[in-house]
């Protein structure tokens, strides 16, 4: 396990752990902070989802950043744990639900949706099944691989590059 640590808000500073899987890579500090710079001003009472979520780190950091309340999905069994005791150690809740993306169901629409999925099986696919749980004019934010891919239904706003990793924000209209 490795540390990661919360970069701003509420909860700045604190420690939280990260699983050491070559399945899970968490976001760099820099592309961590270059994406909630993009997405600040939509935080603040935001129900998020955080798909792909790894350790939770981009959830967390949007609690700490004023969200109402987070949504994780995750399909590694270990990382979902990793997920809830972080969620313990910092004192906070949210909804920890283990399986892979496209199977994902709620009756929830999210204001904002996060997805940084494996790289090294990027399938968009799987990241256009989640549009149909985001709110009109919400917020989609992706890290991939290459340029900006075009979802249905979603303008870009922003993109920007971090050496092979892209975040782009886009946003339902």
């Amino acid at each position: 396990m490795s540390i990661i640590k919360i970069t701003s808000g509420k909860y700045r500073g604190q420690g939280i752990m990260s699983p050491d899987s070559k399945h899970t890579h968490p976001m760099g500090a820099r592309e961590k902070l270059a994406l909630f710079n993009m997405i600040s001003e939509y935080l603040p009472g935001a129900v998020v989802l955080d798909a792909f979520a790894g350790s939770g780190a981009l959830g967390i950091e949007t609690i700490s950043r004023g969200a109402e309340s987070v949504t994780f999905v995750e399909k590694s069994s270990k990382a979902c744990q990793t997920i809830r005791d972080n969620l313990t150690k910092i004192g906070i809740s949210g909804e920890v639900i283990f399986g892979d993306v496209v199977g994902f169901t709620t009756d929830k629409q999210f204001d904002i949706i996060l997805t940084d999925p494996p790289y090294d099986d990027f399938n968009i696919g799987d990241v256009q099944y989640l549009l149909k749980f985001l709110k009109d004019d919400g917020i989609f934010v992706l890290s991939h691989p290459d340029s900006a891919p075009n979802l249905p239904g979603l303008e870009v706003l922003k993109t920007r590059r971090y050496a092979a990793a892209h975040i782009s924000v886009y946003a339902k209209r």
